[in-house]
């Protein structure tokens, strides 16, 4: 046995690089922060996307019983959608090798994994932003592999849909929906990025989850925050009201402060 083996075996003399016990610790946090947010900037720009079109929506719409029929319209509707927004926004048609309005989702089931099929139907690309959860987990097949990543934090997650966005479109969905539905509506109306075209598709839905105008009532938003969003009934119409709001087809618009998204 060589003299310094204990020395050699113990885990301070691993390289810090190697050390998972190290890297996965509390005081590593930061940086495990940092590399989830640089990998997924490194391949994405790698693969050209400057701007995308994110589409949330809940992951539970093929599930059976009560409603199956109208959660399969709603998949219906959101695989409409990512092959209208991919054929016209302008995913199809590189500029000086970069992509514009690329479909994003949340990489899961359901709603996401429509979105993702009709843009890979449509030969475009598309960005899965996955991430690790008790239930509804795994990647769909329909995402871009190479832009199909895993997230540990919510929040990295949601810089990555907030920092390209040139659109937001919002199907049905429950908790996790709206949650980031109200983290870009908090971050427009706020100014931490750029106006883009917000638009919740199936309208009698959101006028009966949300009642927004009794937030305006109580004087808790102010009317014009109910501007910066509006309703679509289905695919075609939430294209179109995309482009109505003034849908950039370009990159992102400039002259924002360099400490926003």
């Amino acid at each position: 046995m060589e003299e310094n083996a204990r020395q050699k075996n113990s885990s301070a003399y691993r390289l810090a690089a190697l050390d998972t016990d190290f890297l996965l610790g509390d005081s590593m946090r930061g940086v495990r922060l940092q590399l989830e947010y640089e990998k997924a900037e490194e391949r994405l720009r790698a693969y050209g996307v400057r701007s995308t079109i994110v589409v949330f929506g809940s992951a539970r719409v093929l599930t059976g019983g009560t409603g199956a029929d109208k959660a399969a319209r709603r998949y219906e509707e959101a695989r409409r959608f990512g092959r209208i927004a991919s054929e016209r926004g302008g995913a199809l048609r590189p500029h000086d090798g970069l992509c514009d309005n690329v479909i994003a989702t949340g990489g899961g089931p359901g709603i996401m994994e429509a979105a993702n099929r009709g843009a890979a139907e449509a030969g475009a690309l598309s960005i899965g932003l996955n991430i690790g959860l008790p239930h509804e987990q795994e990647p769909n097949a329909y995402s871009t592999p190479d832009l199909t990543f895993q997230f540990h934090y919510f929040a990295v997650r949601k810089f990555h849909f907030a920092m390209r966005a040139n659109a937001l479109v919002v199907f049905p969905g429950g908790f996790g929906t709206i949650d980031e539905l109200f983290e870009l509506l908090t971050l427009m109306q706020t100014a931490k990025m750029p106006a883009i075209p917000i638009v919740l598709v199936e309208q009698s839905y959101w006028t009966r989850v949300i009642n927004f105008p009794a937030l305006a009532e109580e004087a808790m938003i102010t009317q014009t925050d109910l501007d910066l969003f509006s309703y679509a009934d289905d695919a075609e119409d939430a294209w179109r009201e995309l482009v109505r709001r003034g849908l950039n087809t370009g990159p992102r618009p400039p002259g924002y402060p360099s400490i926003a998204i």
